[in-house]
C-alpha cells in the first residue's frame, strides 16, 4: 500500500460524491484547471511525474466527469493501469461492450482483490443475508473474485433508475470503491 500522506494528499483529487453510473455532469465536480492545479502541487511535493502522473490526472478527469481529456490519457498508455482506466471510462460512458473489450486487456488487475474486500466489507456480506444489497453486491462478487464483467451487467441494469435508487446509490459507492483501489495502486507503483 501507498504510503499514507501522498495518499490522503492525492485522495483529494477524488473529493465530492461518488460520480454517477453514467457519464454526467453532475453537481460539485472541480474543473479540468482546478484538477490540473491541484495535481500539479501535489506532484510537486511528492516528486510524482510521467505515467503514474497522468493516469492518476486521467482517474481525477474522470471522476469529475471531464470525459475527453480522461479518455485523451487512457488512450495514450497501453499497459493494464492504462487498459484499467479507459474501461472505467466506458463503463461510465456508457459504452458496456466497449468497456468489456477493456476490462479483457486489463486481465487480472492488481486492484482487483482490494476492490472485492472492499465490496464485501460494504455490503457485510454473509451467507444468510439475503437482502437486496447483499444480493446486488453479491452479484459483483463471485467466488471471492471481483469480477468486472457482472459489474458492467449491473451497471447496464440499474442506469435508467433514478440516482436516488438505492441499488444505483450502492453501486455508485462500488465505482468510488474501484477510484480509490485504482489510486492508491499508482502511488504503490
Amino acid at each position: 500500500m501507498a504510503d499514507s500522506a501522498p495518499l490522503e494528499d492525492f485522495k483529494q483529487l477524488l473529493a465530492g460524491e461518488p460520480p454517477e453510473l453514467g457519464p454526467g455532469p453532475r453537481a460539485g465536480v472541480w474543473s479540468v484547471t482546478a484538477i490540473d492545479a491541484k495535481l500539479d502541487e501535489l506532484s510537486a511535493r511528492h516528486r510524482l511525474h510521467g505515467r503514474v502522473e497522468e493516469l492518476i490526472r486521467g482517474l481525477a478527469l474522470l471522476w469529475h466527469d471531464h470525459h475527453e481529456p480522461a479518455h485523451a490519457i487512457a488512450q495514450a498508455i497501453e499497459d493494464a493501469d492504462g487498459s484499467l482506466l479507459h474501461a472505467i471510462l466506458h463503463r461510465r460512458e456508457p459504452d458496456y461492450g466497449n468497456a468489456a473489450y477493456w476490462f479483457r486487456r486489463v486481465g487480472k488487475h492488481p486492484c482487483f482483490p482490494v476492490i472485492e474486500r472492499r465490496v464485501t466489507e460494504l455490503a457485510g456480506l454473509q451467507p444468510y443475508k439475503a437482502g437486496p444489497q447483499e444480493m446486488l453486491l453479491g452479484l459483483v462478487v463471485l467466488n471471492g473474485e471481483w469480477d468486472p464483467f457482472i459489474f458492467i451487467q449491473a451497471c447496464e441494469g440499474m442506469n435508467k433508475l433514478p440516482p436516488s435508487d438505492p441499488r444505483v446509490l450502492i453501486l455508485r459507492q462500488v465505482q468510488a470503491i474501484e477510484s480509490e483501489a485504482l489510486l492508491e495502486h499508482l502511488l504503490a507503483t
